[in-house]
């Protein structure tokens, strides 16, 4: 039997909700954006009407006024944005309980096997009933697999259903630019452009062995991809997502200028990441950190550490020789993050004549009794001496303010 997977994204959603619970907006260019004080001052997303001026996602809500003056931006409202999710939620719960989110916005459903209906019949009961019962739209893209059935809801908008079927998604599919294709960023676009492979059909053509040389198992998966052999079920609604990742990320207050100031920020960081897979009973021993600069320009970089680790000494000195190795300040910083994953869950350690075990298990007792201080006390009642550095720099709270927002365009 051929799957049948639906693909149902919110259309401009944080912008759509915004306008249906103001009506005074709906023909009116708006954006939903950050805060310009606490310099995060840019796009999350646009109604129909803002996008026609060539508003990006992401741009600088200096630059969306310089395109369209008469641009209404927004502040976001999290809360209602994840209660309107939640609505949409309750009606795909009426067709299947194979639900799997992507972000606030879009989710997967498997309504493979309904005598009643076809696949195409459902979808377009819920692009119907989600305008009439909750006032947004979603575009809807159903295919024989998940990669596809994103293309589709991606290639018609607003307010539209897309079949992508083994007839014709080379037709519809290959056509389509190589960075459409789930998992495929900018760094990888640019790489593949630079050996003339432009379209996920070029990804689908390109010869085996070049993709595994050029990016490894991913350049593989990409081509499964792009051939429509992804077999990856839908997951089952009650199935909660395992941690794959903790991190943190922050826009500093101001740009950052030389070594010092980045190591008060990762000290911040770092911190925040370590009491949080101490929370969770986790180590890791993979860490990234990302950095963007005040010209947007942004790389990420990782090492593996020494050991499984949640000491914030550790993050510290590994997050800051990854920096030192890759970032020679031709331009200030505006944000930097941190990460740690492959995380280990036996606890097996592995003992050494350095000491260096008995040194992590130290360092972690001590954490966790500052966690504890924290907890009772506030966060700011016991720092590292390099977060005194520099007081307007290093008063952030990642632990405590760490939201997940999910982009949605």
């Amino acid at each position: 039997m051929e799957r049948e997977i639906l693909h149902v994204d919110c259309n401009k959603f944080y912008a759509s909700v915004e306008c249906y619970l103001h009506p005074q907006l709906r023909d009116k260019p708006v954006a939903v954006g950050g805060s310009e004080q606490s310099r995060h001052g840019i796009i999350l997303t646009k109604n129909e009407i803002a996008s026609k001026y060539g508003l990006v996602v992401g741009e600088p809500l200096w630059k969306a006024r310089q395109k369209c003056p008469d641009l209404i931006i927004v502040p976001p409202n999290f809360p209602v944005y994840i209660e309107f999710s939640g609505k949409v939620r309750k009606i795909l719960e009426d067709y299947t309980d194979l639900i799997e989110p992507f972000g606030l916005d879009e989710s997967w459903i498997d309504v493979t096997g309904d005598w009643k209906k076809s696949g195409y019949a459902i979808a377009q009961e819920i692009r119907q009933r989600v305008k009439n019962e909750v006032g947004i739209t979603v575009s809807i893209g159903l295919s024989f697999n998940k990669i596809f059935a994103k293309l589709g809801s991606d290639y018609k908008k607003p307010d539209a259903v897309t079949v992508i079927s083994r007839d014709n998604y080379k037709d519809i599919v290959w056509n389509l630019p190589c960075s459409d294709l789930l998992m495929i960023g900018r760094a990888t676009t640019k790489k593949l452009n630079y050996y003339g492979i432009y379209t996920i059909g070029d990804v689908a053509m390109a010869d085996d062995r070049f993709m595994k040389n050029l990016l490894g198992k991913n350049g593989q998966m990409l081509q499964r991809f792009a051939r429509g052999q992804d077999t990856s079920p839908v997951r089952h609604m009650s199935l909660s997502r395992d941690i794959k990742s903790i991190g943190n990320s922050t826009t500093t207050p101001r740009d950052l200028k030389n070594d010092e100031d980045v190591k008060i920020i990762f000290t911040v960081l770092a911190e925040s990441v370590s009491r949080r897979m101490r929370k969770h009973g986790v180590k890791g021993v993979t860490l990234t950190i990302s950095v963007r600069d005040c010209k947007l320009n942004t790389f990420t970089r990782q090492c593996t550490m020494q050991a499984p680790t949640n000491v914030s000494a550790e993050l510290i000195k590994n997050a800051l020789a990854l920096f030192s190795a890759n970032y020679n300040w031709e331009n200030p910083i505006r944000s930097l993050g941190l990460s740690v994953t492959d995380f280990d869950f036996d606890g097996i350690l592995q003992y050494d004549i350095s000491g260096s075990v008995e040194k992590r298990e130290k360092l972690e007792r001590l954490e966790t009794a500052v966690d504890k201080l924290k907890d009772r006390y506030g966060n700011y009642c016991i720092q590292k001496a390099t977060a005194l550095f520099d007081e307007k720099l290093s008063h952030f709270n990642p632990f405590e303010e760490h939201t997940i927002h999910p982009v949605c365009i």
